[in-house]
C-alpha cells in the first residue's frame, strides 16, 4: 500500500516528526536539517521558537538558505537553554568583556616593555656604555663636524629615570 509520504519502515522519522509524534512525509521540511540521530537539536529549537514558527521560517526561505537559518536557530536555541534571559547576547557580552580585559593587559605589558627599555637605556648611559663613553666618544653630530668643533645642539638624549621612568610607568 503506497502512501503520499514515506513508506513505513523505509527510513526512521526525522527528530522533529518524532518529537511532534507525527508521520514524517517524504517532503518533510525538517528532515534534511534535524536527523533522527540528533533529537536534542530539534528539541531545543522547538522549545525556544516553536515547531510552527520554524516550519514557517523554513518554508519562506529559498532551499539554499535553509541550512544557514537552521544553524542560526540551533545556535540561538542552545544559547537560550543555557541563558534564558540573554541568550546569544549574553555570550557576546561576556566575550566582549574578555576582549576588553585582555586588551588592558596587553597595553600594560607593552607599557612595561617600554619602561624596561627606558631603564635599560638609562642604565647603559650611566655605566659608561652610552654616547659619552670612551668606546663611543662624542655624538654623531660632533664626529661629522670634526674633533675641534663643538655642536650647538647636542641631540643625544639623556633620560633621568628617577624623575621620568618611575613616576610615569608605575602602576
Amino acid at each position: 500500500m503506497k502512501e503520499s509520504g514515506r513508506k513505513q519502515g523505509a527510513a526512521p522519522p526525522c527528530a522533529a516528526c518524532k518529537l511532534l509524534r507525527r508521520r514524517c512525509a517524504q517532503d518533510c521540511v525538517f528532515a534534511p536539517y534535524f536527523p533522527a540521530d540528533e533529537p536534542q537539536k530539534f528539541a531545543n529549537v522547538h522549545k525556544v521558537f516553536g515547531a510552527s514558527n520554524v516550519n514557517k521560517m523554513l518554508q519562506e526561505l529559498p532551499v539554499h538558505q535553509r541550512g544557514d537559518a537552521v544553524s542560526s536557530m540551533v545556535y540561538e536555541a542552545n544559547a537560550r537553554v543555557r541563558d534564558p534571559v540573554y541568550g546569544c547576547v549574553g555570550a557576546i557580552s561576556s566575550l566582549q568583556q574578555q576582549i576588553d580585559a585582555l586588551q588592558t593587559q596587553l597595553a600594560m605589558a607593552q607599557a612595561e616593555v617600554v619602561h624596561l627599555r627606558v631603564r635599560q637605556t638609562a642604565s647603559f648611559s650611566h655605566h659608561g656604555f652610552g654616547p659619552g663613553s670612551p668606546s663611543n666618544s662624542g655624538s654623531p653630530s660632533s664626529k661629522l663636524m670634526g674633533s675641534q668643533a663643538k655642536p650647538i645642539f647636542d641631540m643625544d638624549m639623556v633620560v633621568d629615570h628617577a624623575s621620568f621612568g618611575e613616576s610615569m610607568w608605575s602602576c
